[in-house]
């Protein structure tokens, strides 16, 4: 759980990083940026409040060895020494220009925050901030004069809208820090942010472990299963109702535990125990059969598991409970049709 309400906003480093491919430039600042106490505040929602809920990634390299990773190495000059800000927020400037590669990669303003006392699992720690802002948008100033008004209008950074940062927290060094991501640009070609420049994995906790295991889980039924078992759709519906159940109903996971009591049936839970290995190897998954079950990733994950049974255009069937309340059938004329079973209605 994360706690921003008491944090300080040390000290911050701001630069333009344009596309090197496009021949945009860079441009380093010479200082740190000069603020108040007014313009911290705005700047600390600006850049703590899409991290209300982080999900912990850690740094990796190409070869495995996070300590080769660049901002592993720019974050623990500044944890060792927060004076360093200045020039090691221009390496970080310097290093985002050489891989800002792709001609769709858009020029913005980057910059670079050093914060304390935030509370993360309760206790304080210092974070060092990495945002960029890549779209401007444009404001009404609305200027009173002696009997009359003016309009003008500027453009400039919404605060509630930030494009990409992330949040380095110096906890986790030996492991290659604990680091949360933003990146509202849902593109192929914005995978740059978190895959080239930052270089992230997915942290092997709680919450990971949580929403990996529903992933695979909702997978192996929606695709898998169909192709091995002659099964409807309402079979499926039930499947997932069941993985979600048994997440909500229990505080710890075991997966003999799971499989036994969501598959039941020994050829299935021997076909999900294939399926999951492959899918652990396929996607280099680090993955516990026995961990703790996060909430937060439960609510997360629950929102996919869909309980809508569609049937053409016609109607929407939501089963939430008990799979022998209906029944599939094809009548006489080759209709086919549900049979379903309730004592109330409401």
């Amino acid at each position: 759980m994360m706690d921003y309400t008491e944090s300080l906003l040390e000290r911050v480093s701001v630069h333009h990083v344009g596309n090197k491919t496009n021949e945009e430039e860079l441009v380093l600042s010479k200082s740190l940026l000069d603020t108040d106490k007014t313009l911290d505040a705005l700047l600390s929602r600006f850049f703590l409040t899409p991290f209300a809920n982080p999900e912990f990634h850690s740094f990796t390299f190409s070869n495995g060895d996070f300590t080769l990773n660049p901002l592993y190495i720019y974050a623990s000059r500044i944890f060792e020494d927060a004076g360093v800000l200045q020039d090691t927020g221009a390496d970080i400037a310097r290093h985002l220009y050489e891989i800002s590669v792709h001609p769709q990669i858009k020029p913005g303003d980057l910059f670079i925050a050093h914060f304390s006392n935030i509370v993360m699992e309760g206790r304080a720690v210092e974070a060092l901030g990495i945002f960029k802002s890549e779209n401007k948008q444009s404001f009404l100033k609305l200027n009173a004069g002696t009997g009359s008004f003016d309009l003008d209008y500027e453009d400039g950074i919404n605060i509630d809208k930030l494009d990409k940062g992330c949040l380095i927290f110096n906890a986790g060094q030996e492991t290659g820090f604990k680091v949360c991501v933003i990146d509202k640009a849902n593109k192929s070609e914005a995978q740059y942010w978190k895959d080239s420049f930052l270089q992230l994995k997915p942290c092997a906790d709680d919450y990971h472990h949580t929403k990996d295991f529903l992933d695979i889980a909702k997978e192996f039924v929606t695709k898998q299963f169909a192709e091995e078992f002659e099964v409807t759709r309402a079979d499926q519906i039930d499947l997932l109702n069941r993985s979600v159940n048994y997440f909500k109903n229990n505080e710890t996971f075991d997966k003999e535990e799971f499989v036994t009591e969501v598959f039941q049936d020994e050829k299935v839970i021997e076909a999900f125990n294939n399926y999951d290995e492959s899918y652990r190897e396929e996607h280099q998954i680090e993955l516990s059969d026995h961990f703790d079950i996060s909430a937060q990733a439960l609510k997360k994950q629950a929102r996919v598991f869909k309980s809508v049974l569609k049937l053409d255009k016609n109607f929407h069937i939501y089963i939430h409970g008990d799979r022998e309340l209906i029944e599939q059938g094809v009548d006489q004329d080759g209709r086919k049709y549900y049979k379903i079973y309730f004592e109330e209605e409401s």
